[in-house]
């Protein structure tokens, strides 16, 4: 079922519970999914944009919730975080550390790099590799930290 029928079924059940943070949090994404369909000119969106949908929104909300917290606003702090709480049950299971360590380690013997200054090489690499498993901030820490 793709992303998108997901959602509609989503929203369905949030209306019936009248779950509003839900509800928001979802129409916010059939939002975007639409948004890209109508730049592509009614063209289905791939798995790899819908990702990078529900990554690029968990990631405004994050930003969001850091600045609230910054400024002493938890109630708006506290909405932000059920949001990305809803968000996140559409993307796939993020690695943990010690997975994602393990994957980098693996890419990082497939493109032979050696040193710090192979950071793009495998940052490209691993960037395709585990997108929708792990955000590129993890990735590009753990790739500094293995490279070293």
């Amino acid at each position: 079922m793709s992303l998108e029928l997901t959602i509609n079924e989503a929203i369905k059940t949030a209306m019936r519970e009248k779950d509003k943070v839900a509800l928001d949090s979802l129409r916010a994404v059939k939002s975007q999914i639409l948004l890209l369909k109508t730049e592509a000119k009614g063209a289905d969106v791939s798995a790899e944009q819908e990702i990078a949908i529900l990554q690029r929104m968990i990631k405004q909300r994050k930003d969001s919730y850091e600045q609230f917290v910054a400024q002493n606003r938890t109630d708006l702090a506290e909405v932000e975080a059920a949001q990305m709480k809803v968000i996140e049950q559409f993307l796939p299971a993020q690695l943990s550390a010690e997975e994602l360590e393990a994957e980098i380690k693996k890419i990082i013997a497939e493109t032979g790099a050696e040193s710090i200054k192979d950071l793009g090489k495998v940052m490209g690499t691993a960037s395709k590799a585990l997108a929708g498993k792990s955000d590129g901030k993890s990735i590009s820490e753990m790739v500094k930290k293995l490279l070293s």
